[in-house]
């Protein structure tokens, strides 16, 4: 006898989109708490929609209520959350004293964050799953604003130069998300299947640094994640590349 799938309540659509919601009203109440000048929660609220963030679409595949209402939406949560948002925060922090000069970091940091999305609502079907071509928005929102975490910890020195450097993060970042850079996707997890321990004992030793220095990891996981994409695009693929045009050129004579 063939089993039929039973079909799925629609009440469980309602669950990818409202975590999608929970990440737009949390980069939401990010700009508020930068208005109020509370930088620091400001962070910790655009970690969060960017938790939501990595949740919605998993719950929708592990329950199979995956839609292209859900897409769209998210797309343009992120947006908002991830975008808009964190160019507001960083104005608001460090980049108004710059003048016009500031704003127009702002701006290209949330332009290029809507190219980004734009870009990957239309290149799905064509590209890896393995790997996202340029900075993922959240993490590229993640990382600037892991400077306020880490501003704090640093020298007074440090601090003054802060406001040039957060300037030339969020240009920089906005560039990122719109090349072609290579980044993980954590999406095929054929390593975690092969080494399950490795990769247990790994996470242990992740969850035990988040625990001991949260805003601090949370900067040195950014940056770690960045520089991977651009050692892996500029150095290791190249090299892959020529040892392939190598081996071709053997089996050719």
């Amino acid at each position: 006898m063939k089993e039929t799938a039973l079909p799925v309540h629609k009440g469980v659509y309602i669950l990818p989109n409202m975590i999608t919601t929970f990440s737009l009203f949390a980069g939401m109440m990010g700009v508020m708490y930068a208005v109020e000048g509370n930088f620091q929660m400001a962070g910790i609220a655009i970690l969060f929609s960017g938790l939501m963030d990595g949740l919605d679409g998993k719950v929708a595949r592990l329950t199979h209520t995956a839609s292209e209402f859900g897409v769209q939406y998210d797309s343009l949560a992120d947006c908002v959350a991830f975008g808009v948002c964190p160019a507001l925060i960083m104005w608001l922090w460090h980049l108004q004293q710059f003048g016009r000069i500031g704003i127009a970091a702002a701006f290209i940091y949330a332009a290029c964050g809507a190219l980004r999305l734009a870009r990957f609502n239309i290149s799905t079907a064509v590209t890896s799953k393995r790997f996202f071509v340029g900075l993922p928005i959240p993490g590229g929102a993640c990382t600037v604003i892991s400077l306020i975490f880490i501003e704090p910890y640093l020298p007074e020195m440090l601090q003054r130069a802060m406001p040039y450097f957060a300037l030339v993060l969020t240009v920089a970042i906005g560039i990122l998300m719109v090349s072609r850079v290579r980044y993980f996707s954590f999406k095929e997890y054929d390593f975690v299947r092969a080494h399950p321990f490795r990769t247990m004992v790994f996470a242990l030793l992740i969850f035990a640094l988040v625990i001991t220095a949260p805003k601090i990891f949370a900067f040195l996981l950014c940056f770690a994640y960045i520089a991977g994409g651009l050692i892996y695009t500029y150095v290791i693929l190249p090299r892959r590349n020529r040892e392939l045009l190598r081996n071709l050129s053997l089996q050719g004579e």
